[in-house]
């Protein structure tokens, strides 16, 4: 059985993520909650790390696996570019659901990004999210804490049940809300184009966009 670390999941105590993040430094995988479901966290810096998150999941390595960040800062060498529309996004919708897809840093390990040259971030509005890759100093993987294929767990205890020992700290962080996951939009091409419709619904997404080049428009004329 893996350990379990129960915490506060409004405010996580800095000391028990301190525990968390000495696991994820020393090549190991553990499974946190989100705003959506749980998910597996592993050092993105960490190739035997990165394998091991697709060998437990039986993750096809096709698969991209997208990054949660802490803060906006660290996408500095994450990736190539950031498209004005990408900001204008994240100002508006970051820390939240919302997966933007850039063109990936070559420090990126291709297995993150499936040999696409792209690379899916976020800032989760999780508390104990955030505070992992915050802690890090880095980023971590979001995927979610299930095996390829199978519905997403929102609780602890069924982490446990479906994973095992094949994680090595399960953060009990209480229930996830679950509903829908992430929307996923690709940046890197314009105007953007959505990959997975989900708790932000796109047509929000190309409102805000179309009000702010609009805004721009007439600051211009």
């Amino acid at each position: 059985m893996p350990e379990v670390l129960k915490i506060n999941p409004e405010n996580p105590e800095i000391n028990l993520i301190a525990r968390a993040i000495h696991i994820l430094k020393t090549g190991g995988v553990i499974a946190f909650p989100t705003e959506t479901f749980y998910g597996l966290a592993a050092d993105v810096t960490n190739e035997d790390a990165v394998e091991k998150i697709f060998h437990l999941k039986g993750r096809d390595f096709s698969n991209p696996v997208a990054l949660i960040i802490g803060n906006d800062r660290q996408l500095q060498g994450l990736v190539e570019e950031i498209p004005d529309s990408s900001r204008i996004l994240m100002q508006t919708f970051w820390p939240g659901p919302l997966t933007l897809v850039f063109k990936a840093s070559p420090q990126i390990i291709p297995k993150l990004t499936a040999h696409t040259g792209k690379i899916g971030i976020r800032i989760s509005s999780h508390p104990v999210a955030a505070c992992l890759a915050n802690q890090l100093d880095g980023p971590i993987t979001a995927t979610s804490a299930n095996f390829s294929g199978t519905p997403e767990i929102l609780s602890p205890q069924e982490v446990v049940r479906c994973l095992g020992d094949r994680v090595d700290l399960v953060i009990d962080g209480g229930l996830s809300p679950g509903g829908k996951g992430s929307t996923i939009l690709d940046v890197t091409l314009d105007p953007p184009v959505t990959l997975r419709e989900g708790a932000i619904p796109t047509q929000r997404i190309r409102e805000k966009l179309l009000f702010t080049a609009a805004a721009v428009r007439r600051l211009q004329s």
